[in-house]
């Protein structure tokens, strides 16, 4: 039986050739830790980092490779803004579609810091009203963190509007483009983004233990660094280098896992944005088809293919979504995620709180509307046999 993978949300699989052969040249041929020697090895080491916020900066349209922060993952990356932004007395908005790496963060500080905060609730597709944070907002508000798309429901929301009103009232804007980036074309600076952060090893088909925060010109000198360290920089002193990126990267850098995202990203820039979106909305398109003809199957999210990544999650009548993905495993190789996707209240938005979630399924670019086909072959067979 084959073995079909449908939780790139995850983490994507399988990975380009050209990643893994980075991380065995890397292994094999340099090894040095960057900054830390003037070797040739360290030297290349250093060249590999920058290279990669190079194509980093040139994927988003960032202006300055500098401000490509190397993160271990997204969460590292939201943390460093969150914790290092936000001081006492202020006011901060999310939304309930939002991941718990912004609503742990934020909890974490209306614990020891008073801080306020407003989770908006938005529609049951998921897509937030632009004039409920509107609404929200105060005098001492200070950032708006919000997801670019749902990991429960593919919803892409309308964070370029958000930005925009963001940057009429002062507030700083964060964005969680962890399902999106790779799938999805974002542009920084035409968007009006102030930070955005998003993991190596999704969308971007990078390593684990891989991930970057952009911050865009200026806001260096307002954001804190919350960790500090070695930088193979500034030596003599005994503070954080005020300079960039060294500011917020501490330790030696993950220059193994970071070899393979520049690759990562090299592959999606050769290929393009646009064809990989092109291909992600065929495969929703056929999906969302597919699943409006299986019985006894309900799934959440926007039915327009232009607010949707591919990322949907469904629930099967006389099925927990656990034992439905077991079943999809056991007798069709289908791999999934079942639970509630580290998103409570994305769950209690679609009613799936209290009822364990849903089972999600998750596209990358190497599923093929074949691969969907089987799929939604597979659901209608489930769905057709009566529980024993």
């Amino acid at each position: 039986m084959k073995r079909l993978y449908l939780d790139n949300a995850a983490t994507s699989f399988p990975k380009p050739a050209c990643v893994h052969q980075a991380l065995i040249d890397y292994a094999t041929k340099v090894g040095a830790s960057a900054g830390r020697g003037a070797y040739d090895e360290a030297k290349e080491s250093g060249r590999i980092i920058h290279h990669c916020r190079e194509l980093i900066a040139k994927l988003i349209n960032a202006p300055d490779p500098d401000h490509i922060v190397m993160t271990f993952n997204c969460s590292d990356g939201l943390n460093m803004v969150i914790h290092g932004l936000v001081n006492p007395g202020d006011h901060v908005i999310t939304t309930w579609m939002d991941h718990n790496s912004i609503l742990r963060p934020f909890n974490e500080l209306i614990s020891y810091l008073e801080i306020e905060a407003d989770f908006i609730s938005t529609q049951e597709n998921g897509i937030v009203n632009v004039d409920d944070i509107r609404k929200a907002i105060k005098p001492n508000t200070k950032l708006i963190a919000v997801l670019h798309s749902s990991n429960v429901t593919g919803t892409v929301e309308p964070t370029a509007q958000i930005a925009r009103l963001a940057r009429e009232h002062g507030i700083y804007t964060l964005i969680d483009a962890a399902q999106s980036l790779g799938h999805w074309p974002i542009d920084v600076l035409a968007e009006g983004y102030d930070f955005l952060a998003a993991p190596g090893h999704k969308g971007l088909l990078g390593p684990l233990g891989t991930g970057f925060l952009y911050i865009r010109q200026g806001l260096e000198k307002v954001l804190r660094p919350f960790k500090q360290g070695g930088t193979g920089s500034r030596s003599e002193i005994m503070t954080q280098p005020e300079i960039m990126p060294d500011k917020y990267e501490p330790g030696s850098h993950n220059a193994i896992g970071v070899a393979g995202l520049a690759k990562g990203v090299s592959y999606i820039l050769d290929e393009t944005v646009e064809k990989i979106r092109r291909h992600d909305r065929a495969l929703c398109e056929r999906f969302m088809a597919g699943l409006d003809a299986v019985p006894k199957l309900t799934w959440f999210g926007p039915r327009d293919v232009e607010n949707h990544v591919g990322v949907f999650s469904v629930r099967m009548e006389g099925y927990e979504p656990l034992e439905l993905s077991q079943l999809l495993e056991r007798d069709f190789g289908i791999l999934t995620r079942s639970g509630l996707h580290c998103a409570p209240l994305a769950h209690k938005t679609i009613g799936t709180l209290d009822s364990g979630g849903t089972t999600r399924f998750s596209f990358g670019p190497f599923v093929t509307l074949d691969d969907i086909d089987y799929t939604v072959d597979a659901l209608k067979t489930i769905a057709s046999k009566p529980r024993r």
